[in-house]
C-alpha cells in the first residue's frame, strides 16, 4: 500500500463522515437558530424549549434521511471491502 492509496482512503473517509453527518448538523443548527431567534423575541430563557425541539428535529431528520445514509455506508464499505485485495497486493484499484 503506497501514500496515494492511504490519502485517497483518508480522503474518501472524510468526505463521507461529511456527508452522513450534514442532515442532522444542518438540521440542529436550523431548529437551534430559530429557537434562539424566538427566545430573544420572546424573553424566555427556558433551557428545555431550545432542547426539545432540537432532539425532535433530529430524530425526524434521522427518519428521513436514515435509509439514504445507510445506504451511503453500505455502499462505501463494499467498496472498500473490493479493494482490500488490490490494496494488499500493493496495486492501486
Amino acid at each position: 500500500m503506497n501514500t496515494s492509496a492511504v490519502l485517497d482512503i483518508g480522503l474518501q473517509s472524510l468526505l463521507i463522515a461529511a456527508k452522513l453527518s450534514a442532515p442532522v448538523l444542518v438540521t440542529a443548527l436550523v431548529v437551534g437558530l430559530a429557537i434562539s431567534l424566538l427566545q430573544s423575541i420572546t424573553q424566555i430563557q427556558e433551557m428545555t424549549l431550545s432542547f426539545v425541539p432540537k432532539v425532535i428535529a433530529v430524530a425526524v431528520a434521522l427518519l428521513i434521511c436514515g435509509n439514504w445514509m445507510i445506504t451511503e455506508m453500505v455502499g462505501f464499505t463494499q467498496d472498500m471491502m473490493n479493494r482490500l485485495p488490490g490494496l494488499l497486493a500493493g496495486t492501486v484499484g
